[in-house]
C-alpha cells in the first residue's frame, strides 16, 4: 500500500502525518521546548569529587553541574560483583576519577527543579531495531521477546555483527520491534549505529570539554530512521532550511530514504492537502462517525481504552444480521486506524455489536487482525470472549495524541462531568445552615457561578428566603463568571 509522509515544521513544533490511501493513518508531534536531554552524549569535565557521597559533579556546559554516581561508571557494577566474591572492598570513586579530568558521559535522567542531570559513562546509542553498546562486546536480545526465539535471534545477530578481527564487534541488544526484522534491515541499523559512534569519537577528540557530542535524534531525523518503509513514495517538508538539514542527514546515514525527500512549495499549508488538522480535531473527540451511518465511542482511561461499536442510522442491508455484520466490518477498519492515529496503547477492549452467526464473527475478527497487521507498533488481539468482547494489547511507544495535546479540564478535573447547578445550590444551602450553627455573622454572602446564582434568583428563591428566615440572617448573592459550576464560596460578613 502506497504511503506518503507530510512534515509541517515551525520553530516551536514539528508535526508529521503518515498518509495511506488518501487518509491520515498516523500523527507524530514534537515540541521544541519539551525535548529532554536523556540520551545526549557530552564531553564533560570533572568539577568536584565527593568521596562521602561516592559521586562527582561534572560540568557538561549546562547551567547546573550534572551528577555522576560511582555505580554509573562503566564497568563499576561488574567490578563490584567480582570484588564482593573475593571479599575485597569496592574501588572508591576518588580512585576512579579526579578533578579536571575530561570524561565522556551520557544523560540518563533530565534535570528537575534545582537538581542537575544524572549521568552515566556507560554509553548506549539507540537505533530503530537495535541498541549499540560500543564499550562492550555482548550481543543480547530484549527480555520481552519470548524465550524460545531468543537463541536463534542472538545467533543471527552475532553473525551480522561479526567480531573485532573481522572489522565488526561492539555490543548490541535487539529491541522488541526488531523481532521480525530481516537481515538487511538489521545490517542497515548496525551500519547506522557504528557510523554514529564514529562521529561521537571524532567529536570527542576535536571539541573542548563541555561540548555536546551527540544529541538523540529529533522527530525530523526519526522520520527517515523509523517511519520510512518500502511503501513510502514521498516525504514532503514545508521548510527549505529543514529540508537541507534533513537531506544532509539522510545522504550520510540513510541514502535510500533521502532520495524520497521533496521540498513542498505549494501556496496552501501542507496539512491542508489531506485535511490533517481536521483529522487531529476528530481524533481528540469521543465519537467517530462511520461512512455507513454507524459510529464508534472511544473512551481512554488510565487503566485501559474501551471502544464501543454502534449501528447508529445504518439500515442499508437486507436484514438486521447483515446490517450488524457490515457495520462491524467497517468498524474493524476504523478501529485499527484510530489506534494508530490516536497512538492508543496498553489494554484495549473492543465491544463489537453482537453477531449471531459464527462465520460473521470469524470474518470480522479476521479482518480486524489483518488491519492490525499493518500497524508498525506490535499488537496482539484475542478472540471473542463469552460476553462478545475482543481484548487486545498495543505496545506503548509514546504518549497518546490526547495526552500530548490536551490536559484535564480545570472544572471537572478529568471526570468528564460536573454536578448540576441545582445540586450545587442545595450544597450551598446545607453549608450555610452548618455555618449558622457555629458562627454569628451579620450577613452571609454566596459567591458562585452565574448559573447557580441565576437558579437562586429564580426557581430556588423561595428555599433561599426560607433559610434566611430560619437562621434570622440576610443572605446575599454575588455572581462570579470566573468560577466553575461546582465552585462557590460563603463569605461571613
Amino acid at each position: 500500500m502506497q504511503q506518503d509522509i507530510l512534515i509541517n515544521w515551525s520553530p516551536q513544533e514539528t508535526r508529521v502525518a503518515i498518509i495511506e490511501s488518501g487518509a491520515v493513518q498516523e500523527l507524530h508531534v514534537e515540541r521544541t521546548l519539551e525535548r529532554g536531554l536523556v540520551g545526549n552524549v557530552y564531553l564533560g569535565k570533572v568539577a568536584r569529587v565527593l568521596p562521602g557521597m561516592q559521586s562527582a559533579f561534572i560540568d557538561i556546559g549546562l547551567e547546573r553541574a550534572a551528577f555522576l554516581h560511582v555505580a554509573d561508571l562503566h564497568g563499576a557494577r561488574a567490578e563490584e560483583q567480582v570484588n564482593h566474591r573475593h571479599g575485597q572492598p569496592p574501588v572508591p570513586i576518588e580512585k576512579r576519577v579526579f578533578e579536571g579530568q575530561p570524561l565522556m558521559v551520557q544523560v540518563i535522567k533530565d534535570p528537575i527543579g534545582t537538581k542537575g542531570a544524572r549521568l552515566s559513562t556507560q554509553i548506549s546509542v539507540a537505533g530503530r531495531l537495535l541498541v549499540f553498546l560500543p564499550q562492550d562486546d555482548h550481543v543480547g536480545v530484549s527480555q520481552k521477546i519470548p524465550g524460545e526465539q531468543r537463541e536463534a535471534l542472538r545467533s543471527r545477530l552475532q553473525q551480522l555483527v561479526g567480531t573485532a578481527e573481522t572489522g565488526g564487534g561492539g555490543g548490541f541488544i535487539l529491541r522488541t520491534n526488531g523481532e521480525d526484522a530481516s537481515d538487511a534491515e538489521l545490517a542497515e541499523d548496525i551500519a547506522y549505529l557504528r557510523k554514529t559512534w564514529a562521529r561521537i569519537r571524532d567529536a570527542a577528540v576535536r571539541l573542548p570539554p563541555g561540548s555536546l557530542l551527540h544529541q538523540d535524534l529529533s522527530l525530523l531525523q526519526r522520520v527517515l530512521r523509523d517511519l520510512v518503509t518500502e511503501e513510502t513514495q514521498t516525504i514532503r517538508i514545508d521548510s527549505r532550511e529543514q529540508f537541507a538539514v534533513l537531506q544532509a542527514f539522510g545522504r550520510e546515514f540513510m541514502p535510500q530514504a533521502a532520495e524520497r525527500l521533496q521540498l513542498y512549495k505549494g501556496e496552501r499549508p501542507i496539512f491542508d492537502l489531506f485535511n490533517v488538522d481536521e483529522e487531529i480535531a476528530k481524533a481528540l473527540g469521543r465519537r467517530v462517525e462511520l461512512k455507513s451511518g454507524g459510529y464508534l465511542i472511544v473512551d481512554q482511561t488510565e487503566a485501559l481504552t474501551t471502544i464501543d461499536v454502534n449501528t447508529g442510522g445504518f439500515v442499508g442491508a437486507r436484514n438486521f444480521d447483515d446490517t450488524i455484520f457490515k457495520t462491524n466490518l467497517e468498524a474493524a477498519h476504523a478501529i485499527a486506524r484510530q489506534l494508530r492515529l490516536r497512538n492508543l496503547g496498553g489494554i484495549i477492549i473492543v465491544d463489537f455489536i453482537d453477531m449471531q452467526r459464527e462465520d460473521h464473527r470469524e470474518a470480522v475478527l479476521g479482518e480486524f487482525r489483518k488491519q492490525l497487521g499493518r500497524d508498525r507498533v506490535k499488537t496482539m488481539a484475542g478472540g471473542f470472549s463469552q460476553l462478545g468482547l475482543v481484548e487486545m494489547t498495543r505496545k506503548r511507544t509514546r504518549e497518546s495524541l490526547a495526552h500530548m495535546l490536551c490536559e484535564p479540564c480545570s472544572w471537572c478535573q478529568g471526570a468528564g462531568q460536573v454536578r448540576t447547578a441545582r445540586t450545587v445550590a442545595y450544597d450551598i444551602l446545607r453549608e450555610i445552615l452548618r455555618e449558622a450553627r457555629q458562627f454569628n455573622p451579620r450577613e452571609y454572602r454566596v459567591v458562585a457561578s452565574p448559573k447557580v446564582v441565576e437558579l437562586f434568583l429564580d426557581e430556588e428563591s423561595q428555599h433561599l428566603a426560607g433559610l434566611s428566615d430560619f437562621i434570622g440572617k440576610p443572605i446575599s448573592l454575588q455572581s462570579e463568571s470566573a468560577m466553575g459550576q461546582e465552585q462557590y464560596d460563603i463569605v461571613l460578613l
